[in-house]
């Protein structure tokens, strides 16, 4: 059972501190408890419940209506919403009750939902991506574990690869190779797996290595494969002083290479970059650059 404090509630959920509150005092939306020490905490189930108070209040239901609910009639209500709604917020506080419960069966529900209403990119781009946002102040205030983490990563990948493995192979003679890879260290992979979905979508090929390449090995690839156009991601593998020396390195020993730069650590800095290497914003921006080759 986790603890929560009332600022964990609002970075997690979104809703204000004060309003949670004014729930509390009101309508006692929610419990808190005190320690030995008398401060107030939070526990799982107070989160889950305005999670799913903010859904349905964002929807347009009276939070004075959704109190006098049972658990019974808010999670049909919530699958109603998600089988209905467009909206994507809906979508990621469902995913978020979803990954805590380790609930693979709503989370298919969820994604596959999503999916239908609004399409597979737009479903990375404006569910998984600030979905993912919200694992990582998860894991910030220690409210999953390893294996939760694990769990949805997991079901996402699948996603992910499915989709990749369903483009067709298209033959054209301005077919560019990219590969692919993350720096040593770096684990998360779901980005690069999207962006070579985006590649591959658009009929260029695709050489990827994935996670955790060792420098060396990664120049001794391109003396065997020749790639117009390197691609890789920085999340979380090198800290943002580390970045700069390692592009930089990249840049002096490949300097006639085209390379691709995205990813939170990136997008966050304001890094100077050689003049050979891109930083890609987002994806829908990447998508459009790809129109261009």
């Amino acid at each position: 059972m986790m603890h929560y404090s009332i600022n964990d509630l609002e970075k997690i959920t979104g809703i204000k501190a004060h309003t949670i509150r004014m729930w509390e005092k009101r309508y006692n939306a929610v419990q808190p408890e005190r320690t030995s020490t008398n401060i107030r905490y939070y526990k799982d189930c107070d989160l889950k419940k305005l999670l799913n108070i903010s859904t349905l209040n964002k929807h347009g239901i009276k939070i004075s209506h959704i109190i006098r609910m049972c658990q019974e009639e808010i999670n049909e209500k919530i699958l109603e919403l998600s089988n209905s709604a467009t909206d994507f917020e809906s979508y990621i506080n469902s995913l978020v009750v979803a990954m805590i419960e380790l609930n693979e069966d709503s989370f298919e529900k969820i994604l596959s939902n999503s999916l239908i209403k609004i399409g597979f990119e737009k479903t990375v781009t404006h569910v998984l991506y600030p979905f993912l946002e919200k694992v990582g102040v998860l894991w910030l205030v220690g409210t999953i574990n390893p294996a939760q983490e694990h769990f949805i990563v997991n079901l996402i990948r699948q996603k992910l690869i499915v989709a990749i493995d369903g483009q067709e192979k298209v033959d054209h003679e301005n077919a560019k190779t990219f590969l692919l890879f993350l720096p040593e260290n770096e684990l998360h992979e779901l980005g690069l797996l999207f962006y070579t979905y985006l590649i591959k979508k658009k009929g260029h090929k695709v050489i990827y290595l994935g996670q955790s390449v060792p420098y060396n090995d990664l120049i001794e690839v391109l003396k065997i494969r020749n790639a117009h156009y390197l691609f890789t991601y920085f999340v979380a593998g090198l800290t943002t002083e580390d970045i700069p020396a390692y592009l930089s390195k990249l840049s002096a020993d490949l300097p006639n290479q085209k390379i691709f730069v995205t990813g939170l650590q990136v997008n966050k800095s304001n890094l100077k970059l050689p003049n050979n290497i891109t930083p890609i914003q987002h994806a829908e921006a990447f998508r459009e650059m790809l129109n261009t080759l």
